[in-house]
C-alpha cells in the first residue's frame, strides 16, 4: 500500500543519522529492524525489494510493516519498475525512472529530464504526471540501436 503523507522528503544525500533523527521526529522507535532497513537502503545504489531489505538479517513480514511506517512518513517510497515485485527507494533520490520493455533495464531520470517530460504531456493533455511510482516504459538507446540494426 503506498501512503503519501506530507513530510520532509529524504535526499539522495540523507545520511543514516538524519533518517533516524526524522524517523524519531515523528514519535516513533527506531527499532533494530527499522535501523536495517534503513542501512540498507542508504547504502544501495538502486531501489530493493522487501526481500533484498531483509536478506538473511530480517523476516519478511518485519521488514514489509518497517517499510510501510517509513513510507507513511515521506522517508521511503515504492516504485514499479517492470513485471517485477516492487521495490523501494529513499524518498528524493530520483526524479523518476525509465525502463526497457525489451531488456529490463531501469535508468534513474534526473529532474531536469523528468520536468521536460512532464511538461510536454501536461501541454498535450492537460494531465500533470508522477513518474516516481511508475517508470516511462519505452526502448533503451541499445535496444533502440539493436532493433534498427535487424
Amino acid at each position: 500500500m503506498t501512503v503519501r503523507t506530507a513530510g520532509r522528503p529524504a535526499t539522495a544525500a540523507a545520511t543514516l543519522h538524519a533518517l533516524i533523527n526524522t524517523v524519531r521526529a515523528h514519535g516513533l522507535r527506531v527499532s533494530t529492524a527499522r535501523r536495517v532497513v534503513l542501512e540498507a537502503l542508504v547504502a544501495a545504489q538502486r531501489p530493493l525489494t522487501a526481500d533484498e531489505i531483509a536478506a538473511a538479517r530480517l523476516d519478511l513480514g518485519s521488514v514489509y510493516r518497517n517499510l510501510e511506517t517509513l513510507e507513511s512518513i515521506g522517508v521511503v517510497h515504492h516504485v514499479h519498475l517492470g513485471h517485477a515485485a516492487g521495490r523501494y527507494e529513499l524518498t528524493g533520490r530520483t526524479a523518476g525512472w525509465a525502463t526497457c520493455q525489451a531488456c529490463g533495464r531501469s535508468t534513474p531520470l534526473d529532474a531536469e529530464a523528468v520536468t521536460a517530460i512532464a511538461a510536454v504531456v501536461r501541454a498535450a493533455t492537460g494531465f500533470a504526471p508522477s513518474f516516481t511510482h511508475f517508470p516511462i516504459v519505452g526502448r533503451c538507446p541499445d535496444c533502440t540501436l539493436e532493433r534498427s540494426l535487424a
